[in-house]
């Protein structure tokens, strides 16, 4: 089924765009040529194809939840601009 001008007038309306009529014809051939791509993909046998969440494997992409030691709070405050006591001093924010 072919996009018509009415199609991408409907479509614009929803996406709130408005459009001349050159981009209205120009975007109509467009959305057509994807969906002729489209039937063309359709013609090939994907029977042995597995499905993919992506294109490539992934692989590190989140590592271990491991426990390791932090900063102890001297390391932490000794690159602090101001501090007072035991705590960083920052600006008030109201």
């Amino acid at each position: 089924m072919p996009v018509t001008i009415t199609d991408v007038e409907r479509i614009a309306s929803l996406a709130r765009l408005i459009l001349a009529g050159e981009e209205k014809e120009k975007l109509t051939r467009e959305l057509n040529e994807i969906l002729k791509y489209m039937e063309k993909l359709n013609e090939l046998d994907t029977t042995n194809v597995e499905p993919l969440t992506h294109v490539t494997e992934i692989r590190g992409g989140t590592r271990p939840d491991e426990v390791t030691p932090s900063l102890s709070r001297e390391d932490a405050m000794k690159n602090a601009p101001e501090k007072t006591e035991k705590f960083f001093k920052v600006p008030k924010v109201l």
